[in-house]
């Protein structure tokens, strides 16, 4: 969060070391109030690990000039934090908000998901029964103003947008709309309210008896999120499941633990705890869970941190499910959140991570070392831990057995039990270009512009798909396109990514419309190996019962 240089960092230490020496220098002659002064502060902080303590009780009370203490405080923090583990962080009151509002499950706006991917804000989804639906907002609108200032075309970050949309529940906020077929803006009066956030991103029944369910964060609605998910997949004959842990970098630990029990039978340990003095805090399951008899496959990959890997680790460890992909990050420690009364926040390290056989699910690190630390996935890459299970090596001392007698290994990040590697299979300097140029979602926007009456008619995934297959020329209107944004068509390449950009372009046009990220999962995944693998494995179990 902070980048410091070895001159910053060591600044106010010696900044510090001088005022003390001033002081001290002070008495010595005989300066007699300051003495005084000084043996009382002594007498506060007269331990050794007190200095810190101590030192800034000098600066603020007895250095010749004004020092804004809570401006120090800001700087001096984060470099006390940059010298423990790589996962205790000090929060500014400033960035509070931004990083909880994900994880709390709602925040106060205007119900509208939107893209700006051509310097115009372009309404993807309006939430059914939100603000902007009550005030007659329409999928494929553009919001020209705000507040009848101009925000179209003026290349104005997406994060400052958000701001102006977002207020305080019960505020207006006035829009004029660029619609379709209407000369002219559109004006509207938005009443913001409370819009939930979903940690569920994506939940269909994916193939026969089969559900899907890919889970972004662990928030405080996870768990209610999931029940909800898995009665509507019970209710269309589902009864395994694929759980897309992909990229999920953790959340609330509470959230893992009650999901965790939903498939674990009773009596079966979670994870367990352990603080510096080596006191355990283990967590069982209650045998109340409404999934164990369920059948499931969970899907990690290197970007599955924290809370995502203590679930992994409790089914893998109970013999409990399938863990398909690639190794996870490796984040086991326990932050505990200390609030200020200010509004920032430190969340510093208080425990270590441990799955039911007694592995660490933390990777090493080196103190003070965060360079280091962040470049392990790169590091991954570069010893071909993407491409081959081969390439990763784990030391014998950190091998555990299940019940079942599976061997599992700790020492950082979760194992899968099935290794699929990344697919470059697809990939040619054509797909590559259309893609990193923004080109490739482009067109979905235009597309979704030119056939906005029948998306908008979308309410399922057979309809989504009977729409799109009607479509027989969607690449090559593509590559015409392309090519008018610069990109020469190269025959060879589109035939070798041809699966590639189809599965892409039927993904994004499907996330436009009401089935949102069940229209893009639905779509993406005959080119997902991982979610292909799943399929397979949990169909094999069926051939076998």
């Amino acid at each position: 969060m902070y980048r410091n240089t070895k001159r910053t960092v060591l600044f106010p230490l010696l900044l510090a070391a001088g005022v003390a020496a001033g002081l001290l220098l002070g008495n010595w002659l005989g300066r007699h109030d300051t003495a005084t002064q000084l043996r009382g502060l002594l007498q506060q902080a007269s331990m050794p690990h007190n200095k810190l303590t101590q030192t800034l009780s000098l600066i603020e009370n007895q250095y010749v000039d004004p020092v804004p203490m809570d401006s120090l405080a800001e700087r001096v923090i984060p470099l006390l934090v940059e010298e423990l583990d790589p996962h205790s962080v000090y929060i500014p009151a400033s960035e509070m908000a931004e990083l909880n509002e994900p994880l709390e499950g709602e925040f106060d706006g205007i119900g509208v998901v939107f893209n700006m991917a051509t310097d115009t804000v372009i309404v993807l989804n309006v939430i059914p029964k939100g603000p902007s639906d009550k005030a007659g907002i329409k999928a494929g609108d553009r919001i020209i103003e705000i507040d009848d200032s101009l925000v179209a075309g003026r290349k104005i970050p997406q994060n400052r947008i958000v701001k102006r949309l977002r207020g305080p529940r019960g505020t207006t906020v006035r829009l004029g709309l660029g619609r379709q077929g209407i000369e002219g803006l559109v004006d509207v009066d938005v009443v913001r309210d409370v819009i939930p956030i979903r940690s569920i991103e994506s939940s269909f029944r994916i193939a026969e008896g089969i559900g899907y369910v890919r889970l972004g964060q662990f928030a405080r609605t996870s768990f209610e999120e999931l029940e909800r998910s898995l009665a509507s997949l019970r209710a269309e004959g589902v009864t395994k499941l694929i759980f897309d842990l992909r990229g999920n970098s953790g959340g609330y630990l509470d959230q893992a633990i009650l999901i965790a029990n939903e498939f674990l039978h009773e009596g079966q340990l979670i994870v367990y705890t352990e603080d510096r003095k080596r006191e355990q805090l283990r967590e069982y399951a209650d045998g109340t869970g409404s999934a164990q008899d369920m059948e499931v496959a969970v899907l990690i990959d290197e970007g599955s941190a924290s809370s995502s890997e203590i679930l992994a680790g409790a089914l893998q460890d109970n013999d409990r499910g399938t863990i398909i992909g690639r190794r996870s990050f490796g984040k086991g420690l326990v932050q505990r959140q200390v609030p200020f009364a200010d509004g920032s926040a430190l969340r510093l390290t208080t425990a270590r991570y441990y799955t039911p056989t007694g592995r660490s699910i933390q990777k090493p690190y080196t103190i003070g070392d965060e360079e280091s630390y962040e470049a392990d996935l790169w590091n991954r890459y570069r010893n071909n831990e993407y491409f081959s299970a081969d390439s990763i090596r784990f030391a014998d001392s950190l091998r555990r057995v299940t019940p079942a007698g599976k061997v599992v290994y700790g020492g950082g990040g979760i194992m899968p039990d099935l290794f699929v590697p990344a697919d470059t299979t697809d990939l040619t300097k054509y797909y590559v270009e259309v893609a990193g140029r923004n080109i490739l979602y482009r067109y979905t926007i235009e597309y979704a512009d030119r056939h906005r009456e029948a998306l908008n008619a979308v309410q399922t995934l057979d309809e989504l798909q009977a729409l799109l297959d009607a479509d027989r020329t969607l690449v090559e209107d593509f590559v015409r396109y392309a090519a008018r944004q610069g990109v020469a068509p190269r025959q060879a390449d589109i035939a070798r990514s041809r699966r590639l950009i189809e599965a892409q372009l039927r993904a994004y046009i499907g996330r436009n419309t009401a089935l949102e990220d069940n229209g893009f999962y639905a779509n993406i995944y005959p080119v997902d190996n991982v979610i292909l693998r799943a399929i397979e494995v949990l169909d094999e179990s069926r051939n076998d019962d």
